[in-house]
């Protein structure tokens, strides 16, 4: 079982729209695209996540009030948070909007972008990964607000780059039929690119993330996120964890700052809000899946985290 594998099925990841984008220095340009803006690309989306593949050349990239990051062919910075962000081959130019770029003359379809000054090129693939937040709230909030991923240095470095440069030939001639391919090599991107963070965080590193690297403490992840209604209890997630009940609860507790049972109740919850406001289930049906005994238990519960009731917040 995989902890992350289960939390990013449940955010409900869904690939977006690719851009083979051209630019020529000098050009800079002003990045943050809502899912409002991309709506016509990905559908109904709750948060974007962006992502540049550097196909060719090289460019500046900065999120804002941290320094530039240098990016060359073969590189992939993903912004899991959407931050605002310039990139270009000069940061210190007035920065052209991003939607005015990438919305051109009623853009509503995969195809090539071309901006700059006509001077040293770098082509650029661009893509948009679209997911709950609310779901994906235990990996966005515990990533940085860039993750750069140097391709070459990655154990799947050659079905990257090859599958980025079949996208960067799709979206150019803008065919519509490799829209599921290239979706879901966004998806693909994304867990790689988290994997990769992970593998590269320091050994007392502390967080969710910090989590999977603890075989025990990811397995009791995995089997909560797996099957959130269970009665789960310690002792239980101990035993199938291969740890006893004392040494699950330090642990968890010393990485991810809660107690299992803490951090279980809260998934739930959470879990619970998406059901509310995705479907029509009855509360007790909506109860009973998150784990809980009774309309009235997970009612006091639900209002308490949220400040309002089920039925106010599903309205």
């Amino acid at each position: 079982m995989d902890a992350l594998a289960d939390v990013l099925k449940a955010a409900r990841l869904s690939g977006g729209v690719f851009f083979h984008a051209e630019f020529s220095a000098p050009w800079c340009m002003a990045a943050r695209m809502t899912p409002e803006l991309c709506a016509p690309f990905v559908g109904a989306a709750q948060h974007l996540v962006p992502y540049h593949y550097i196909v060719a050349g090289e460019i500046l990239v900065a999120v804002k009030g941290e320094a530039p990051q240098a990016l060359r062919g073969g590189d992939v910075v993903l912004f899991p948070r959407n931050d605002f962000h310039l990139m270009g081959s000069d940061l210190g130019l007035p920065p052209a909007s991003a939607a005015d770029v990438v919305l051109a003359d009623g853009r509503d379809r995969i195809g090539t972008i071309r901006h700059g000054g006509g001077g040293a090129a770098t082509s650029i693939v661009c893509g948009f990964l679209g997911c709950d937040l609310l779901m994906a709230n235990p990996i966005v909030s515990a990533l940085p607000a860039a993750i750069l991923l140097r391709v070459e240095e990655t154990p799947a470095a050659d079905w990257i780059r090859s599958t980025f440069q079949y996208a960067a030939h799709e979206a150019a001639a803008g065919r519509q039929g490799s829209a599921a391919v290239l979706a879901k090599l966004s998806e693909l991107l994304f867990v790689e690119a988290v994997r990769e963070h992970v593998r590269a965080m320091p050994e007392e590193g502390t967080g969710w993330l910090a989590g999977l690297r603890d075989p025990g403490v990811a397995r009791a992840l995995a089997l909560m996120h797996g099957d959130i209604g269970h009665p789960w209890s310690v002792e239980e997630l101990g035993k199938r964890a291969g740890m006893s009940r004392s040494s699950l609860a330090d642990r968890f507790t010393r990485l991810l700052g809660v107690s299992p049972m803490h951090y279980l109740a809260d998934w739930r919850l959470q879990v619970a809000g998406q059901v509310l406001r995705e479907t029509s289930d009855p509360l007790a049906r909506i109860a009973e899946k998150v784990g809980y005994d009774s309309e009235s238990a997970f009612s006091r519960a639900f209002k308490k985290k949220f400040g309002r009731s089920p039925a106010s917040w599903r309205d």
